[in-house]
């Protein structure tokens, strides 16, 4: 009889302890069919236990366990449940220890508040200027309302997946490949508030779209490599040009000032020949004043 005691204290002292956790978190609901649970079963324990041998009323022991252990709910931090009670919702349970009608009349589903990561499956875009073009992006979001989430939408990572893959498309098929490659933040930035305004209604918070890569077709690529290479050829082309004009123009100072001062024009020669023996050359070329070549030409006019 002793034991008999001792077990009938216990469940009542767990049935008065879940009761007070149901009234101190205000679940009314909760609190009174812990009340109105625990007094039942007491009665009926006591009546058969003065009515029969208490060895045929053991069974019941276990009443108090099969009734309040799916009552219990543990709730994360990082997430937060949302209670329905008969179908409809009642009310969102933060992070803790929590108590629910057991016998399906509470269901509570939890949802997740960190930030989420979709690789999003790569998309064939056809760009503005007909280059055909697969691109890979990354999408990062979170719920900031779990009620909506839970509501609104089925499976709000599957839907948030595939709106963004059409967005992605026809955002990028209204721009330029050279934009593509060269924007591509402003383009994310771009796609990130489209995104997070269509997935606004469902609670979910888009925070970034980042383009991890853009890959091109291989003829494309030998294309852009042979434009590279002449856009490369012209500026040396260019540059070329531009240093021939400029040195054209300074002959033509220093030609000025020579002609001021003809002995200049010597010692113009001569610093020509102390440059070229300082290379080992065999042959020396020494230049001549083109006036020496006119005297000569003068004297043979002359009858």
């Amino acid at each position: 009889m002793l034991w008999f005691i001792l077990g009938f204290s216990l469940c009542i002292a767990w049935w008065l302890s879940f009761a007070l956790i149901a009234f101190v978190r205000k679940q009314k609901p909760v609190y009174i069919f812990l009340l109105a649970a625990g007094l039942v079963w007491g009665a009926a324990e006591l009546i058969l236990a003065f009515a029969y041998e208490s060895l045929a009323v053991f069974p019941f022991f276990l009443v108090p366990v099969v009734i309040m252990l799916p009552m219990m709910r543990i709730i994360n931090e990082y997430q937060r449940g949302v209670l329905f009670r008969l179908g409809r919702m009642m009310a969102v349970v933060g992070p803790g220890f929590n108590l629910i009608l057991p016998f399906g009349l509470d269901v509570m589903r939890t949802v997740d508040m960190r930030t989420f990561t979709i690789d999003v499956s790569k998309q064939e875009v056809i760009t503005r200027d007909n280059v055909p073009v697969i691109v890979d992006a990354v999408v990062y979001f979170n719920v900031f309302d779990p009620t909506l989430a839970v509501n609104k939408v089925a499976d709000y990572t599957k839907s948030t997946s595939l709106l963004a893959q059409t967005i992605l498309r026809s955002v990028l098929g209204q721009h330029e490949l050279d934009e593509m490659l060269a924007k591509r933040a402003e383009l994310g930035q771009i796609l990130k508030e489209l995104l997070d305004e269509a997935t606004d209604p469902w609670g979910i918070k888009v925070t970034a779209v980042e383009i991890k890569a853009v890959e091109l077709a291989e003829t494309m690529k030998r294309a852009m490599a042979r434009q590279a290479e002449a856009e490369r050829e012209r500026r040396a082309k260019v540059i070329a040009a531009e240093g021939e004009l400029q040195a054209s123009e300074k002959l033509a100072q220093a030609a000025t000032v020579m002609s001021a001062a003809p002995s200049s024009l010597q010692l113009r020669y001569l610093q020509t020949l102390s440059e070229i023996a300082v290379e080992k050359n065999s042959t020396i070329i020494f230049p001549l004043p083109m006036e020496i070549l006119k005297y000569f030409s003068a004297e043979k006019k002359e009858p």
